[in-house]
């Protein structure tokens, strides 16, 4: 009995999840020049919360800048809703909320989209 528990804490062990990968991407707002993405990841490091503590990374978390959209490498279990939830913080703080908005474009992907505004004999679409 004692050996079949020794190996299934090998296996479980021994298989651990791939990491997942998200992309956050704002090409939009950079392309328009009205975005800076230093700021944003430095923002994301500083206030991702890991294991209910802000900046508490310690490997869990990675984020590695692209010039159009942010890499988000995890590898615990962190959900994507949170990412979404930080970026709406980070374009409320930056009074950049009411021209953008982030949508799901796939499974692992966000991205900033500008909302379509037409006015048309003042009234809106």
């Amino acid at each position: 009995m004692a050996p079949s528990l020794v190996a299934a804490k090998k296996q479980k062990s021994a298989t651990k999840a791939a990491p997942k990968k998200f992309y956050i991407d704002y090409s939009g707002p950079v392309n328009d020049k009205i975005f800076d993405a230093a700021d944003f990841e430095k923002y994301m490091v500083e206030h991702y919360k890991v294991d209910g503590k802000r900046a508490n990374l310690d490997g869990k978390v990675e984020f590695k800048r692209e010039p159009t959209r942010l890499v988000v490498i995890a590898h615990d279990d962190n959900s994507k809703r949170s990412l979404k939830y930080y970026s709406k913080k980070y374009l409320k703080k930056n009074m950049m909320r009411e021209w953008l908005r982030v949508v799901a474009t796939s499974k692992d992907t966000y991205t900033f989209k500008f909302f379509n505004l037409s006015f048309e004999d003042g009234e809106e679409a």
